[in-house]
Order: C-alpha cells, then sequence, then structure tokens
C-alpha cells in the first residue's frame, strides 16, 4: 500500500509520456550535444590552426576518450537504471547505496586511467597505431588531456545520477557550462596564444573540472535521498548490480574503443597502399567521426533522458506506459535519424570544410566517407534505444548482446575481411553493412519482448 502512494506521488509514474520525454530527453540531448562540443571544437580550432595532422593527432587520442565514456556509462547508467528501479519498487535505502557506489566506481577508476595514461603514454600511442608524423601532436594532446579523466567520467557519469534523482536541467547546465567554457578557452589559447595542441587540451580540462564540480556539489544534495560518506563504501552486491545493469552501454563503447583502434590501424595500412597515403584516411575519419557524434548525441540523449521513465515504470509494474514510452522514442529517433541521412548524402562536401581545408584527394575521401560508411545512418536509431531499453527494464544480458552487435559481432570482423578483397573501400562499405544487420537484430529481440502479456495487460492501463 505504501510503495502505491510513493508510485502515484512520483511524476515518472503519473504524468503523461510525452510530458516525460519532453522533460527528460531535452536536456539530456543538450547535454550530449554539449559534451560532443569537446571533441568538435577542439578538431575546429586545431584543424584550423595545426592542420591535418593535428586531425589525425585527436583521431588517435579518440579511444581513450572512449575509455572515459565507457566508464562514466558503466556507472552513471547502471547506477541511475538500479536507483530507479529500486526507487520505483518503493526501497528508497537501498537505491542511495546504489547511487554512493556509483561515484566511487567512477572515481576510483577515472584515478586509474589517469595514472597509467600518464606512465605509459607513448607506447600507447604506439599500439594505438600512430604514425611518426602525428606522434609528437598526439603526445603533446594525451598527455594533457589524461589530466582531466577523473572529472571526464564523473560528469559524464554523475550527470545519469543527477537526472535519475529527477533534475535533468541540472545535468543539461553543467554540460553546457563546461562546453562554452571550452569553446571561449579554446579560442584564447589556440589563436589567441598559439599554443596549438596544448593550448586546445589545456581548455578541455579546464571545462571538464567545472563541470564535474557543478555534478559533484549537486550530488551532495540530492533531492529526493539523503547521501552520506557511509554511501559511498563499496557494497560488493550493490556494485555487481550497478555493473550489471551499466554493462551494455559501457561494452557498448568498449566495442567502440576497440573497432576505432583497428580502424586506425587499418587507415593507416590501407591508405599507405592507395593514393591518399596514411595520414588523409586518419584525418578524415577522425573528422567524420566527431560529426557522426553529433547525430548519436541526440539518439544516446533520447536513450538516456528514456531510461529513468522506463526504469520506474517497469519497477512499478505499469507496463503499458513502459511500451508507450518506448515506442514514443523510436519514432523521435526515427525522424532524427532520416535528417542526418539527408544532411550526411547531401553537403559533405561543406561539412567537412568546417575543419579547414585540404586537397583534393582529403576532399574526395571525406565525401566518399560520408556517403558510403554512414549509407545507413537512417537505421541507427534502433539498436542503442532499443539496447538501452533491455537496460532499463533489467535484463542487462539482452541489452548487452545488442549493445555488441555493430561494434563487435558484425563491424570489426568487415573491417578486417573486407579491405582484404577491395582495398581501403572495404572499410566504407563494412559499415552500412554492419548499421543494417544491427538494426535488424534490435528489431526481432523488442518485437518478442512487447509480444510478452504484461504488455497487453497491464495493471494500471493509465499512460
Amino acid at each position: 500500500m505504501e510503495i502505491q502512494k510513493q508510485n502515484r506521488a512520483n511524476p515518472l509514474g503519473t504524468l503523461p509520456i510525452s510530458k516525460l520525454l519532453l522533460k527528460f530527453t531535452v536536456p539530456s540531448i543538450i547535454a550530449m550535444l554539449t559534451g560532443a562540443l569537446y571533441n568538435i571544437v577542439d578538431q575546429f580550432f586545431i584543424g584550423r590552426r595545426v592542420g591535418e595532422l593535428g586531425n589525425a593527432a585527436t583521431n588517435i587520442a579518440f579511444p581513450l576518450s572512449i575509455c572515459c565514456i565507457a566508464i562514466a556509462l558503466l556507472f552513471g547508467i547502471g547506477g541511475a537504471a538500479a536507483f530507479n528501479l529500486a526507487k520505483g519498487s518503493g526501497d528508497d535505502e537501498t537505491a542511495v547505496y546504489y547511487m554512493g557506489n556509483s561515484i566511487s566506481g567512477m572515481l576510483s577508476l577515472g584515478v586509474l586511467l589517469l595514472i597509467i595514461t600518464q606512465l605509459f603514454l607513448e607506447p600507447l600511442l604506439t599500439f594505438f597505431g600512430t604514425p611518426d608524423s602525428v606522434m609528437g601532436y598526439a603526445y603533446s594532446y594525451v598527455r594533457i588531456t589524461s589530466i582531466g579523466f577523473p572529472m571526464l567520467i564523473f560528469s559524464s557519469g554523475g550527470g545519469h545520477l543527477v537526472r535519475a534523482d529527477g533534475s535533468p536541467s541540472f545535468s543539461m547546465f553543467t554540460n553546457i557550462l563546461g562546453a562554452v567554457i571550452n569553446t571561449i578557452l579554446d579560442a584564447i589559447f589556440v589563436f589567441g596564444l598559439d599554443m596549438g595542441m596544448e593550448g586546445a587540451a589545456l581548455a578541455t580540462v579546464i571545462g571538464q573540472y567545472v563541470a564535474g564540480g557543478l555534478t559533484m556539489y549537486y550530488l551532495s544534495h540530492c533531492k529526493t535521498v539523503r547521501l552520506e560518506l557511509k554511501h559511498l563504501k563499496i557494497r560488493g552486491k550493490c556494485l555487481a548490480r550497478v555493473a550489471s545493469l551499466g554493462a551494455a552501454p559501457c561494452s557498448n563503447q568498449l566495442a567502440m574503443m576497440v573497432v576505432q583502434l583497428v580502424m586506425n590501424k587499418s587507415l593507416t595500412y590501407y591508405g599507405a597502399q592507395s593514393s591518399y597515403g596514411e595520414e588523409i584516411p586518419l584525418a578524415c575519419a577522425g573528422i567524420i567521426s566527431k560529426v557522426n557524434q553529433l547525430f548519436f548525441s541526440f539518439i544516446i540523449g533520447l536513450s538516456q533522458g528514456l531510461q529513468p521513465i522506463i526504469s520506474f515504470n517497469y519497477g512499478a509494474r505499469k507496463y503499458a506506459r513502459v511500451k508507450k514510452a518506448y515506442l514514443t522514442s523510436i519514432s523521435i529517433g526515427a525522424v532524427i535519424a532520416f535528417v542526418a541521412f539527408c544532411l550526411f548524402q547531401a553537403i559533405p562536401e561543406k561539412l567537412i570544410s568546417i575543419f579547414g581545408e585540404g586537397t583534393e584527394e582529403y576532399i574526395a575521401f571525406a565525401v566518399s566517407y560520408f556517403r558510403t560508411f554512414l549509407f545507413f545512418t537512417f537505421l541507427n536509431f534502433l539498436q542503442p534505444l532499443t539496447s538501452n531499453c533491455f537496460t532499463a527494464i533489467g535484463k542487462p544480458l539482452k541489452g548487452m548482446f545488442l549493445s555488441l552487435t555493430r561494434q563487435i559481432i558484425f563491424l570489426l570482423p568487415l573491417i578486417v575481411l573486407l579491405p582484404l578483397a577491395i582495398g581501403i573501400d572495404g572499410i566504407l562499405y563494412a559499415g552500412p553493412l554492419a548499421d543494417g544487420m544491427a538494426a535488424v537484430a534490435a528489431f526481432a529481440m523488442i518485437a518478442v519482448e512487447l509480444h510478452r502479456p504484461q504488455y497487453h495487460a497491464d495493471m494500471e492501463q493509465t499512460v
């Protein structure tokens, strides 16, 4: 009876789904976009001041950023899902331990990654496939940006906990402020003081520490629970629950990192055998992956805003609301994906020109990469939204499988095998093939899930 009263009082279980999606997804999308701007802004200023080699260096460094986001999602989305599922079932005491253990996990692994990067930076960059001509730029950039790893992880992952606590607007504000600071300082350091790669890196780190500090302040003053030091002490069961729910989005990011490493090596190797050379494919792929990241910011932001809505209502056994929230988000995602597809196909030259000028070969490869590798962009909303949906309802194994379909199960083998037959063009064709197969897998799995009886015979039909 008490749980039912709590469920009725919580807006996640009572407000119309359309209003909840507007409240939670818009701030989440804006937060994701501003997070993506950290990389886009650096790419813009470096491309304009340093040139192609600088852009190639940021692409080499990108796997480490992906690793940071993977840790943030493991404890951020995992902690938020566990928190909301516990809140939905009325267990506030356990919910706050999920939050505290998530914070401890993020900060601990952030510091560990910083130490490893500083101690083994040059071997790491060599392993990432850095050409000799790019090594100096990459070393200067990563040596400084690694200092921001703990706060990049904490501000990104902590934002999910802030949204789970019912304050998506605050999470959005912290991300916007950090990105604005980064942009202003980029202009000052890179253009005004001519600090090059070091200036762009320093601007990024300062923005991340500001965002992380604000996130830390909020989580020490939560709205729905009181977080104390005792809740930060690691509990094995709590951490295991958080990790299981965050495993799907985390594994998706780690898969992206693995694919990025193989992609960089393949682009360098097969590029050297083509008319483009080593640097052009590497630089183009780096820029285009950042542009594509803007599109995915909309989709991932949509899925992250959806998470607390689905988790709470599934925990409260309001399955009709779960189904409606998912289907509504899918409709929105389809529109966003179609718009991105049209842009990538229609104006690739204009998109690439934002980041500086290049040779004819540079422009030709960039246009081909946009139009071929990203051809199935209009399907790329289905797999991330569906994977996160399974995680949000407490089915992490299904979510993890789906998160691995595009990157590891399909894309990675295709990147390795297709170039053996058709050279560097094989890398380009690997993208749409993987996207199409991942979309089919997601559609099949969610169709089975939504045909389960509880979604049609809900305890509370009001949605």
